[in-house]
């Protein structure tokens, strides 16, 4: 009997990476590279003190255009394809999206340095929406390396837009978004940084482009010196935290008429939590380790829900921003993570009086405004045992919800938490206006784009 032909187009099969993409990551069938392991009983997710990377390695300097990649992901010719990409709205599924962009930046990474290194992903500098998609249509994901040094780190530069016509040009309104991530590579025996050729400039887009790369290394060292654990609240930060606390005094006085306003949230009511064992279809080109466009997939649909959760409305995704990747999950290992609500910001208030759920007591906050929320997740990683433990990143999401609505800490580990997130979005906020290299322009605006959105 013959089979009858449901539909005229393949069925792609994909992990929700693009297949191409996928092929190039993912090189050795599971059970060989179990077996390999097994066989030479040598564990390569452990550290050794025999080099690998061949010590007489050409590290001449290489053009950006040698690092250059670009794919094309048909979704508006093959529903089956699509069918990996969409939501249960019938938008574009962002998380899978963000597999794609790591996988892609895996890619440029070894177009540069070569197979003698292991490359992983550092972190991610930006991930920005710059015009939201409209219509369901073909996209093209390119990027290249647009600053790497020497050393061992190199900046990967990656944009995804709607698919120009055969021999044209994307234009500047087709571009659904930008993306920066920061890779490293490292000797796959001892695990530590090895120098990669630097990048050689030769137009002036390309030095503009290396420019804007040198300005962002810069900025992640300064912005280093002023973590938490290196420097404490400042005075205005010290004022702020201290309005809070007098203000949650007010609110649980029985004297005072004042009460919480049914807008403002404590910090730990928002938290959602997850768990989940890693597989080994989510592995990276090495096979014994956890790609991080998983991570970013996984971090970015809890962040999503916890918005969610936290405003019930539903969120319309901003911008992911500077976030670090510390240690590697392992295949078979436990991960777990936890979404917390870290900063407001309402878009009627300006920045300096965004903490405060009311400037006079009693006042009730504008009906149908929007905030900013940006959504903080925590990763660890454990093994199945259960017997150690290691942080393995922390990421950053600000979301757009059409409710006016705030966060209140209430702990010490809250308020920094929270003074944390203050800096990172004064930050970014300086680097746009400084027209610097996370350019974007108003991203409130953009959230609030009118029509149809195909973007969650």
């Amino acid at each position: 009997m013959a089979k009858r032909q449901l539909h005229p187009s393949p069925t792609w099969q994909t992990d929700g990476v693009f297949k191409e993409l996928t092929e190039m990551r993912v090189r050795t069938p599971w059970i060989e590279a179990l077996r390999k392991k097994e066989e030479e009983g040598i564990d390569p997710t452990q550290r050794s003190n025999n080099p690998a990377t061949p010590s007489n390695r050409d590290l001449t300097s290489k053009r950006m255009l040698d690092s250059y990649h670009r794919v094309v992901i048909p979704l508006a010719q093959d529903p089956w394809l699509l069918d990996n990409y969409l939501n249960a709205n019938g938008q574009i599924r962002l998380g899978t999206i963000f597999m794609d962009l790591d996988a892609l930046s895996g890619v440029i990474a070894y177009k540069h340095t070569g197979e003698s290194v292991t490359t992983v992903t550092a972190a991610v500098d930006r991930i920005t929406i710059n015009h939201p998609l409209k219509e369901l249509c073909d996209l093209e994901l390119s990027g290249q390396v647009t600053f790497a040094t020497g050393r061992s780190s190199m900046e990967i530069s990656i944009q995804v837009a709607k698919a120009p016509e055969k021999g044209a040009s994307v234009q500047k309104e087709d571009v659904l978004m930008t993306c920066a991530f920061t890779m490293v590579s490292l000797d796959p025996n001892t695990k530590k940084p090895v120098a990669i050729c630097p990048v050689k400039v030769e137009s002036d887009e390309e030095k503009r482009l290396f420019a804007a790369g040198e300005k962002n290394y810069k900025m992640k060292k300064a912005r280093a010196k002023t973590g938490l654990r290196k420097q404490t609240p400042n005075d205005e930060e010290s004022d702020l935290i201290h309005a809070m606390w007098l203000r949650q005094l007010d609110y649980h006085d029985p004297n005072n008429p004042l009460r919480k306003p049914p807008q403002t949230h404590y910090m730990s009511s928002t938290t959602l939590s997850s768990s989940q064992i890693m597989q080994p279809q989510y592995r990276n080109r090495h096979n014994f380790m956890i790609f991080g466009g998983y991570l970013l997939k996984t971090t970015f649909e809890l962040a999503f829900c916890c918005a969610a959760a936290f405003s019930h409305s539903r969120p319309t995704f901003l911008s992911l921003d500077p976030s670090t990747f510390e240690n590697p999950v392992p295949v078979g290992s436990v991960l777990y993570l936890k979404a917390t609500v870290a900063y407001t910001e309402s878009v009627n208030d300006s920045p300096s009086d965004a903490h405060l759920a009311s400037e006079k007591d009693g006042e009730k906050r504008k009906e149908g405004g929007s905030t900013k929320v940006q959504i903080r997740v925590d990763s660890k990683v454990r093994d199945i045992e259960h017997g150690s433990t290691k942080p393995t990143g922390q990421f950053n999401y600000t979301f757009l919800v059409d409710r006016d609505i705030s966060v209140m800490p209430q702990t010490y580990e809250e308020f920094m938490i929270w003074v944390d997130a203050r800096r990172r979005v004064e930050s970014v906020r300086g680097s746009i206006d400084a027209g610097g290299r996370m350019e974007g322009g108003d991203e409130t605006k953009k959230g609030r784009d009118d029509g149809r959105r195909i973007t969650e």
